[in-house]
Formats: structure tokens, C-alpha cells, sequence
């Protein structure tokens, strides 16, 4: 397991570009914005640690963030994502959004931090149980 970043929502982009990378000294390192989604994804880390990131989501529908809903989540790479949701599945763990695409999942920790499973390298060929299982909740 490797770990990849930590996501927080943020309201004001440019605010939140100016605190970390200005009055921080993070650099970005790249930036993805999805239309179809509607939003916007900036990667930060301290020069020089480029293992160590943040990943900021500006969301272009404005949205209050109660209960804690800026931070998203903390993010790992995995070597077999289906085994890792069985094994959490077997544990009794909830599986909010299954790996369907055989790339991508979320759980929660036992104090509800989303949690992102990610395929290392290639996504796996999509198949069942997780092919069909419909998320759960929200991560």
C-alpha cells in the first residue's frame, strides 16, 4: 500500500491557491477540470515531496460544507483492489462505492473518514460481485 494524497473541498479556488501555494510555498503540480462533473481538481506538495500531496476540489456549484464535508478523504494505492474491498467486506466494513470499474473505491474508517482505494497500474477487468453492487451512503 502506498500512500497517494489528502482531499479538501474548497469554496474559493483562487483563495485557497493563494494560501497554500503563496503563504504555503506549495507548488501545483497538475490540474484536471471536469466539465461533465463540474469541477475542478488541483494537486499541491512541498517542493520536493511530490509523495506527499493535497488535492484541493473546487466544486462550481456553490455548496455549504456542513458536518465536516471540506475534507474529503485520504487516498491509497492498492496492489489487488478486489481483494482489499473482500477483506474489508469480511470485516464487516461497508463498501460505500464499489469497485465496479475494477479502479476505484471508497470506505469509511470507524470514525466515518472516507477512505479511496485506488488499482495500482492498471484498472482490473471489471467483474462480480462488485461489477453490479450499487454504493452505499456517501464518501
Amino acid at each position: 500500500m502506498k500512500y497517494l494524497h489528502t482531499m479538501v473541498r474548497v469554496t474559493d479556488l483562487d483563495a485557497s491557491l493563494n494560501f497554500y501555494c503563496n503563504l504555503l510555498g506549495l507548488k501545483e503540480l497538475r490540474r484536471k477540470d471536469s466539465e461533465q462533473g463540474r469541477f475542478t481538481l488541483v494537486f499541491l506538495a512541498a517542493p520536493g515531496d511530490e509523495d506527499a500531496q493535497v488535492e484541493l476540489t473546487y466544486n462550481w456549484d456553490p455548496e455549504e460544507y456542513g458536518e465536516g464535508r471540506n475534507f474529503g478523504h485520504l487516498a491509497y494505492e492498492v496492489d489487488d483492489i478486489y481483494a482489499l474491498c473482500q477483506k474489508c467486506l469480511d470485516a464487516g466494513v461497508t463498501i460505500n462505492r464499489p469497485p465496479r470499474d475494477g479502479h476505484m473505491a471508497f470506505v469509511r474508517s470507524p470514525d466515518s473518514i472516507s477512505i479511496e482505494l485506488l488499482q495500482k497500474g492498471e484498472s482490473l477487468v471489471p467483474k462480480e460481485p462488485w461489477a453490479s453492487m450499487a454504493s452505499v451512503g456517501h464518501w
